[in-house]
């Protein structure tokens, strides 16, 4: 269900920009910080309308994806950005608590790439960055 998204927007040499929405700063906190250890730029949202709209204007290379955010879920805010030309074809990875298959369904009928399920290994969080943004990641040593 990988997608392709041009990065013509960002010059070759800055780096990957990653968009972490989720409703629970200390989660934020943590993939901030490990993000930028790697050197990856973050921008952060705690809700899912203003997702969607640092999506559209900071046109991420990767968004990691909450379920449950207010204002507007994962799901809504995913169907939203997949209608969005500029940011349609980002990489969206769901980082969630929620296991149950019907959220698995309802993730990937709104367009996401990847389902990861909390609590999980940083390296498997770390492996997903590595397959959407080709960069080889502390996260997943």
């Amino acid at each position: 269900m990988a997608t392709s998204f041009s990065k013509s927007h960002r010059s070759t040499n800055a780096p990957a920009v990653v968009l972490i929405a989720d409703d629970d700063a200390d989660t934020r906190l943590l993939f901030r910080t490990k993000l930028e250890m790697d050197g990856y730029t973050v921008i952060e949202a705690a809700d899912g309308e203003e997702t969607v709209k640092l999506a559209e204007s900071a046109q991420p290379d990767l968004i990691l994806m909450g379920v449950s955010l207010p204002r507007m879920d994962g799901f809504d805010a995913t169907r939203r950005i997949r209608t969005a030309p500029n940011v349609s074809g980002v990489p969206i990875v769901f980082v969630t608590g929620h296991a149950e298959p019907r959220f698995v369904v309802q993730a990937r009928e709104a367009g996401c790439d990847e389902y990861l399920i909390k609590p999980f290994d940083l390296r498997a969080l770390g492996e997903v960055i590595k397959k959407y943004l080709g960069k080889a990641s502390a996260l997943a040593n």
